[in-house]
């Protein structure tokens, strides 16, 4: 069968001016000791974003700390906090300021003995529009996630900004079609993915090329098969936990994709910065026009998809 493409041609609306684009900018960073630094140089980034032009910025996921699922350690519920709190109440004076949607991602203190991996959507007003707190929570070396966060409970969520819907997953949701699927299908128009993903530094020479092409393939595939933008931002940096840990090196390389899956704005490996994008939703609707995916689900059939495993 002959693989279907989006013509070459192009209507009056694809290139014209279309009211409805948006910018975003991604926050890449590299973390400190320092939590009190780390928000600080966030709420510079933001703040530089904003006057660049962004219209909705994200932050790399737990931004306020280094990495520190890197070993399980009950010292480091410490970190947590609480929404409202530290990070929330700084950036939602920025995001009203500037008329900005901010994702802040974070580490949060839901209740004694339960935390979660969070994103907090702050809309243009200042207000916190919602929370979405991580579904998927890895268990691998180096990144023990599960000892800390407890799995979110909200499901998969959408959010209207001043500018646009946009949806927010977390991390290892970004290997799981199903996130992807399900928040698309609420309307989002750009999926972010705020991150902390890079490599073993042993596995590096063997391993690394591989990893990270399936990272980025992963989610271009989730553009394609949904009709959206995605937007992953990650952090830079060798994070160590101590002196005798070989740390994990983050490959930063924060991306937006388009629709199509072809990747329009793409972020250094090893330098802190913003990425810009522009949003076209018309775009969205110009390739579900050619590539009707959505149309052509057979939802009637999917009665498994539920299951773990199917024999």
């Amino acid at each position: 069968m002959k693989q279907k493409t989006a013509p070459v041609r192009r209507p009056r609306a694809e290139t014209g001016e279309n009211p409805g684009k948006f910018t975003v900018g991604l926050v890449q960073m590299a973390m400190e000791d320092d939590v009190n630094a780390n928000l600080k140089k966030a709420v510079s980034l933001v703040e530089k974003a904003a006057r660049q032009g962004a219209r909705v910025i994200c932050l790399p996921e737990m931004f306020r700390s280094r990495y520190f699922c890197q070993v399980e350690d009950i010292r480091n519920f410490g970190l947590a906090e609480t929404i409202p709190g530290p990070s929330t109440q700084a950036i939602s004076k920025l995001a009203k300021k500037y008329k900005v949607a901010v994702v802040v991602p974070l580490f949060e203190k839901r209740a004694p003995g339960v935390y979660h991996n969070t994103a907090a959507v702050i809309d243009s007003n200042g207000d916190v529009a919602g929370i979405y707190r991580k579904m998927h929570i890895p268990d691998d070396p180096g990144f023990y996630e599960k000892f800390y966060f407890t799995p979110g409970d909200l499901g998969f969520k959408t959010f209207r900004t001043g500018c646009g819907n946009i949806g927010t997953l977390i991390c290892w949701d970004q290997w799981y079609p199903e996130a992807a699927r399900l928040t698309a299908l609420q309307g989002a128009e750009i999926l972010f993915y705020p991150t902390a993903i890079g490599w073993h530094p042993h596995e590096k020479a063997e391993h690394g090329k591989a990893q990270f092409e399936s990272w980025q393939t992963i989610q271009r595939s989730h553009a394609i098969a949904n009709g959206v933008y995605v937007a992953a931002v990650n952090r830079v940096g060798l994070e160590k936990v101590n002196r005798d840990s070989a740390g994990i090196e983050f490959w930063g390389q924060s991306f937006v994709s388009d629709p199509q899956g072809k990747i329009i704005s793409r972020a250094s490996i090893d330098q802190e910065g913003i990425l810009m994008a522009e949003i076209d939703p018309g775009r969205i609707e110009y390739i579900r026009q050619n590539w009707p995916f959505l149309r052509d689900r057979r939802i009637d059939a999917y009665d498994g998809i539920a299951e773990r495993f199917l024999k």
